[in-house]
């Protein structure tokens, strides 16, 4: 049996710590004793984790350069004793192989989970550095290889896993106008989705540009954003300025983005860059027709005008034309509808995910 600890700075509602949650749970427990660590913080997947029997411990580093937590953690795993130390993201990345390293550990992989255009010098020095003795580094998408490579990290040290999600069916917990009432929406009214962070990444912008195009030709197209971030504000001000209020809600962070998804006609997303989407694969996984941004995360997942429509990054008129092309044939959506579900049953099943990892590691020796 393999001792696996997988690293992570937090156990927040987000996209790598759902998909480390899953792998955790999904893992066989004959093949692998697995424990978590969480450098910054806990957060909401930790409950989930223990009520699985998964030992979870919080190292509690609160500083950007906190040599006492780097000490805890190295401690930490000195005391586990794993075979496989897995680390995610960035902060875990550094101090976690670092730790990994001076504890001895048998076997050390990295993960990157995004493409990471906010990486100054230093940390792509960070990252080659540590790399030299890192087994394998596991990414979610091609683009991510693409977009490391080039800033000088070794190919054949790239194993791409994508994500992992199951079908999403059964009937909404509320009904659609429940839904609608609280969002002040018409009866009438079709929904454009977006789900996703709010701030620059998520280019929100231009889904209320292409918005405000879609409303000169129809009047039951409404843009509802659920998400929240640091551009919270200033997108609800821009409805605003460019008299667009009334056919946008920003409906803040939500704990049911299953009933939102299956209440909506469409989901779009226009991202500048993204590792592997988890909001677009439950939109796809719920069986939701999806416009997306034309970028290497989105391309592994859509096939344009087979299971979705792929838009030029930053073309809103193009944002406008798909997705009235969406709000006006239902034959289409039923289309890429079923072809979108068929991709994910197919190709990104968590059971795939998991089995994926499970190969990973046992190839290890």
């Amino acid at each position: 049996m393999r001792k696996l600890m997988l690293i992570i700075p937090t156990l927040d509602r987000s996209g790598a710590e759902k998909q480390l949650t899953m792998l955790a749970k999904g893992l066989p427990r004959d093949r692998f004793d697995v424990s978590v660590c969480a450098l910054t913080r806990g957060g909401p997947y930790q409950a989930e984790l223990e009520a699985a029997g998964i030992p979870v411990t919080v190292i509690g580093k609160k500083l950007k350069l906190d040599p006492a937590a780097y000490w805890r953690l190295k401690k930490h795993i000195q005391q586990v004793q794993p075979d496989i130390v897995h680390t995610w993201l960035f902060a875990s990345n550094s101090y976690g192989r670092k730790a990994a390293f001076a504890a001895g550990v048998p076997h050390v992989l990295c993960g990157e989970r995004c493409v990471d255009p906010w990486k100054i010098t230093h940390e792509h020095l960070i990252d080659r550095y540590l790399d030299r003795k890192t087994d394998k580094i596991v990414v979610n998408s091609s683009g991510i290889v693409d977009f490391y490579t080039q800033k000088g990290r070794d190919p054949k040290k790239f194993v791409v896993i994508p994500n992992g999600i199951d079908l999403i069916d059964g009937p909404p917990t509320r009904s659609k106008e429940e839904l609608w009432e609280e969002l002040r929406l018409p009866p009438d009214a079709k929904m454009m989705l977006s789900v996703g962070r709010l701030w620059p990444q998520k280019r929100m912008k231009d889904l209320i540009w292409a918005t405000e195009i879609i409303k000169r030709i129809r009047k039951d197209a409404f843009l509802v954003i659920v998400g929240d971030g640091p551009q919270r504000e200033r997108l609800i001000r821009y409805t605003e300025q460019v008299t667009i209020d009334d056919k946008v809600r920003i409906a803040g962070p939500r704990t049911d983005v299953a009933d939102f998804m299956k209440h909506a006609t469409l989901f779009m997303l226009a991202s500048g860059y993204e590792g592997q989407s988890n909001a677009l694969m439950e939109a796809m996984a719920t069986g939701l027709p999806v416009a997306v941004s034309d970028i290497p995360g989105n391309r592994d997942l859509i096939t344009h005008d087979e299971n979705g429509y792929l838009v030029g990054l930053g073309q809103r008129t193009e944002y406008s034309r798909f997705a009235n092309f969406l709000l006006e044939d239902e034959a289409l959506r039923a289309r890429f509808a079923e072809a979108a579900r068929k991709t994910i049953a197919e190709q990104f099943s968590v059971q795939q995910m998991i089995d994926r990892h499970a190969a990973l590691y046992e190839s290890l020796g």
